[in-house]
């Protein structure tokens, strides 16, 4: 065991090292504004360059609600969370009581990272060019996800494929939800948007 995560150690170092790298001006953001922009102009005509289809903010939540009464637990998913998006998360609390799952009004039962601006691009960036290749037998994500309004949603499984999470700290996996929130008015813009981005889609 001890020889495997030896050899494994240089490779987590490297893509930790990549993920790092990931600073100055998004490379995401210009590559949008040299390429994928202009692109989408020409394949959907727009008349005014304002109504070009662009990301907005990346939302990420990961939900508690098996550890509502366990602090230390909310307490490491905040953590993780803030190493994985560069920015501190908050904790999401419950809007009203549901007696079946034990659950009162104002308990705590999730976090939740809104990503705007440089960050957003950073973490697009890293989430499309270095952590998904990483998942194991990955195909691609599915381009079903769309919610007839140009956002697209994707969930990952376990927070361990990002480079920031050290295996030996975590006490425990947990999944997430990450919503892309465009400006696109269609599903076919907003996906054209996506893949154009680099968004690894499922190919037919």
């Amino acid at each position: 065991m001890a020889k495997n995560e030896a050899a494994a150690a240089p490779k987590k170092k490297k893509v930790a090292e990549e993920a790092k790298a990931l600073t100055g001006v998004p490379r995401l953001k210009e590559k949008y504004n040299s390429e994928v922009a202009p692109a989408l102009k020409d394949k959907f005509h727009y008349a005014n360059t304002m109504e070009t289809p662009k990301l907005e903010k990346i939302i990420i939540n990961m939900g508690l609600g098996s550890e509502k009464e366990n602090p230390k637990g909310i307490e490491a998913a905040v953590n993780e969370l803030g190493q994985i998006s560069g920015q501190k998360a908050i904790i999401t609390k419950a809007k009203k009581s549901v007696a079946n799952f034990k659950v009162r009004e104002g308990m705590n039962i999730g976090a939740k990272v809104t990503l705007r601006g440089d960050r957003m691009y950073y973490f697009a960036d890293k989430l499309m060019n270095i952590v998904l290749p990483r998942v194991r037998d990955f195909r691609g994500v599915s381009d079903k996800s769309f919610d007839g309004r140009g956002n697209y949603a994707m969930g990952v499984k376990e927070q361990l494929i990002f480079p920031e999470i050290n295996y030996d700290d975590v006490d425990k996996v947990r999944g997430m939800n990450i919503v892309f929130v465009t400006s696109a008015k269609t599903d076919e813009e907003a996906k054209e948007l996506l893949a154009l981005l680099g968004m690894p889609f499922v190919q037919d």
